[in-house]
């Protein structure tokens, strides 16, 4: 486990952590879905194209929200405070940064719809700071894939708000908002992947 060197409040599990049962299921089912390929994605190649990077180089973190959670204004706090970490934790200009992943698990989440309403609320927050908010939960989350938008791929086992640093292939999730997008052209160019 890592604890903020300055806030003893924040901590971090690690792939190595499994003795606390809802990160021992989220591993798993990272080890088994996201790695891999499946045959709905509508692309070659697994799930997630970064996963298994960060779960090899052991920069794989989650941390488990205890107790119910039954507003928005309990989960924005928590996320804005671990997005400011994952700023301290993988710097962009660091090797390998784009691999570093934080999972923020709301196993007692009242509603699955706040976990969606939070990544909206904090959407914009996050791409400003070059970085993504991504909602998980076993709804599904009601986006469509990319490459197949009938596929829900956003299913997780547990409520979760993933974070990680943006990549240029992301363009296609920012296109519907020009404030975004530009924030986007800034840190890639013109990118498209």
């Amino acid at each position: 486990m890592i604890t903020h060197p300055r806030d003893p409040a924040l901590t971090l599990l690690e792939t190595t952590d499994t003795h606390v049962p809802e990160a021992a299921e989220i591993l798993a089912w990272a080890r088994d879905y996201l790695v891999s390929p499946h045959p709905e994605l509508g692309r070659k190649g697994p799930v997630c194209p970064y996963a298994q990077g960060s779960l090899s180089r052991r920069t794989f973190y989650l941390h488990v929200v205890d107790g119910p959670v039954e507003t928005l204004e309990e989960i924005t706090p928590v996320a804005e405070r671990y997005r400011d970490w994952f700023l301290e934790l993988a710097p962009r200009a660091t090797p390998d940064a784009i691999f570093t992943t934080i999972l923020l698990l709301f196993p007692q989440v009242a509603h699955l719809k706040l976990i969606d309403e939070a990544q909206a609320a904090l959407r914009a927050s996050f791409v400003h700071r070059g970085l993504m908010i991504g909602e998980f939960h076993d709804g599904p989350p009601p986006k469509g894939g990319l490459w197949n938008p009938v596929w829900r791929p956003l299913r997780s086992p547990i409520p979760l708000l993933g974070l990680r640093h943006m990549v240029a292939s992301d363009r296609p999730f920012l296109e519907h908002d020009p404030e975004l997008l530009a924030l986007h052209t800034e840190l890639f160019g013109g990118a498209r992947c």
